[in-house]
């Protein structure tokens, strides 16, 4: 079983995160576990303060490095996870290297997630050198905090384990398989307002279907991301 830890100072963000689609299923099957832990509760100050103001000034506040290593380590203790190699605490933020599926497909065949939520104008930097395994980013772009990229990942992730996902074979023909995007897909009716299904896909020939299913796979990634395309070459 998966566990996955998040670290944030809005644990009630979370509380929907399991109740809808796949995502219900596999915490019904108990594939994983999620728990959330409210990063103020960790905090050594006596106001629950978990930021302070930067060295050498600057805008904004940054979050402190002591509750979160405290949080971080009852987090190990606890899930006493006996190969190390299986659990990676991931620090969400602009600075990390991009999410990809590849790197989905990895967590999830880990034991342990441990996933730190940043805010405000980021962490302290010993947090990086000192707690976190990885730094990771949705994309080039900045939110409010790091709690809507954790559900991106907590969500890519959960959707690859074994049992999860009804047909698995799915899993092997979407985007980003094999650095290609989907190929295009369609369902009754076979027209629709003029606009028809290529008749290839309506005759049962499965091997001509494969091929052109490839080929618009292979057409479509040059064309939107030749920089998939191009790992392939």
């Amino acid at each position: 079983m998966l566990i996955i830890d998040v670290i944030s100072i809005f644990p009630k963000m979370f509380n929907n995160i399991i109740n809808y689609g796949v995502i219900k299923e596999a915490f019904n099957k108990n594939l994983c576990q999620l728990n959330v832990y409210n990063l103020r509760e960790f905090t050594d100050d006596k106001h629950k303060k978990i930021d302070d103001r930067p060295f050498g000034g600057g805008p904004g506040m940054i979050m402190k490095i002591q509750p979160i290593d405290s949080v971080v380590n009852f987090i190990k203790k606890k899930n006493n996870i006996i190969n190390k190699e299986l659990q990676k605490t991931i620090l969400l933020t602009p600075k990390g290297s991009r999410l990809s599926q590849s790197k989905l497909k990895y967590f999830s065949n880990l034991e342990n997630i441990i996933i730190i939520c940043g805010r405000y104008e980021g962490v302290d930097e010993r947090v990086r050198e000192l707690i976190a395994d990885m730094e990771l980013s949705i994309g080039d772009y900045v939110l409010t905090g790091g709690e809507i990229p954790s559900m991106v990942v907590i969500d890519g992730v959960i959707r690859l384990l074994s049992g999860v996902v009804g047909k698995e074979e799915s899993l092997k023909y979407e985007s980003f398989e094999d650095n290609l995007l989907d190929y295009p897909q369609y369902t009754r009716p076979p027209t629709y307002k003029g606009y028809k299904v290529p008749e290839i896909l309506l005759g049962g020939n499965h091997k001509e279907i494969e091929k052109w299913r490839k080929e618009k796979a292979i057409n479509l990634t040059k064309k939107r991301r030749p920089d998939l395309f191009d790992k392939n070459n």
